[in-house]
């Protein structure tokens, strides 16, 4: 799949560099943590990413990695720490400012309900995903992914999403085969920024007892001011017939000028699966943490954890740190 990855980049950047002052760039990330819950794990990730002519871009992103130890989400905040997987791999057509048809994108890209980029969990410092984001909690997946179609139509600060597609998954939860949809809304006022999503999809356990669709809806906002960001998703719906799920989180980001290179992080969440008694699961975490860039391309993430309620991590406190490293080429 990556090698596939690579022969797309290929003949990109080699349309790219008949273009003038079009560029084409490739940046690689190395990344190592250890977790108190015996978990251990090492990734590469390989991005590249360009505009080959005006209006058109391309993405390519894969990612090897490996863990040991038990099974848990750490480490899961973007892609999961297990094999190789072709992470995204689109094209998409920008528009000339002041139309109304901002952009279509084809081929394999994240699904776009809430807060969604990869940028926007795995480059800030937590170095677990959300609750309602980790595969196995009945919600949705920081590793879902779609082969589809994705349209985007509005004004700057107010315009909607519409993506058909088939699901793409890696991680713990692959969905089953079937046509899903994703709707999204997003307006922003000065410095908030507020979304709506809605999915329709299909359910990532087995159909001898998850039957029907998968439909959440969901609510995120985000606020920045000197420094200071807050940020949170929630979300209710059913992962199959005859469940429910709801949960949240909000997070809060610290980088005030008198901190240096140290950013620091704290989140607060919570997931509710109602179903039959023996099988349901309520519970909230509470993490905090650092992200410090020691040089240049080179950051370290410390992190805490502690789970109430019934525990999905194998330990109710748990202590995590990660190391990581990028370079970034331009042609």
């Amino acid at each position: 799949m990556i090698r596939g990855a690579l022969v797309i980049w290929l003949a990109l950047a080699a349309t790219s560099s008949t273009a003038d002052a079009q560029t084409t760039i490739v940046e690689a990330q190395q990344s190592a943590g250890a977790s108190s819950e015996s978990v251990a794990g090492a990734a590469t990730q390989l991005r590249v990413f360009g505009e080959p002519m005006p209006g058109l871009r391309f993405l390519v992103e894969g990612a090897f990695a490996a863990t040991s130890g038990e099974e848990s989400d750490v480490f899961g905040t973007a892609y999961p720490y297990e094999g190789r997987h072709l992470i995204e791999a689109y094209g998409e057509y920008l528009s000339p400012a002041g139309a109304m048809l901002r952009s279509v994108r084809g081929g394999r890209y994240r699904t776009p309900f809430g807060i969604f980029a990869g940028s926007e969990h795995a480059y800030v410092g937590f170095l677990r995903p959300p609750l309602i984001r980790y595969g196995e909690y009945f919600a949705l997946s920081n590793g879902y992914l779609e082969h589809g179609v994705d349209v985007v139509v509005g004004a700057p600060r107010l315009w909607a999403e519409l993506s058909v597609g088939r699901p793409g998954d890696v991680g713990e939860a692959i969905r089953r085969p079937g046509v899903d949809s994703v709707v999204r809304v997003e307006g922003s006022v000065r410095s908030l920024i507020v979304g709506a999503s809605f999915i329709d999809t299909t359910p990532y356990l087995s159909e001898r007892f998850a039957r029907g669709r998968a439909r959440f809806g969901g609510l995120d906002a985000r606020w920045m001011n000197h420094g200071v960001e807050l940020r949170g998703e929630w979300l209710g719906g059913r992962p199959f017939d005859g469940t429910s799920t709801t949960g949240g989180y909000l997070d809060v980001l610290v980088h005030r000028p008198g901190m240096g290179p140290v950013t620091a992080l704290a989140r607060a969440e919570r997931l509710d699966y109602s179903t039959v008694p023996q099988f349901a699961l309520h519970t909230q975490r509470y993490q905090a943490g650092v992200r410090v860039r020691l040089w240049q391309g080179l950051a370290i993430s410390l992190g805490a954890s502690h789970q109430s309620g019934q525990l999905t991590q194998h330990r109710r406190t748990a202590l995590d740190a990660g190391l990581s490293y990028s370079v970034r080429k331009t042609f």
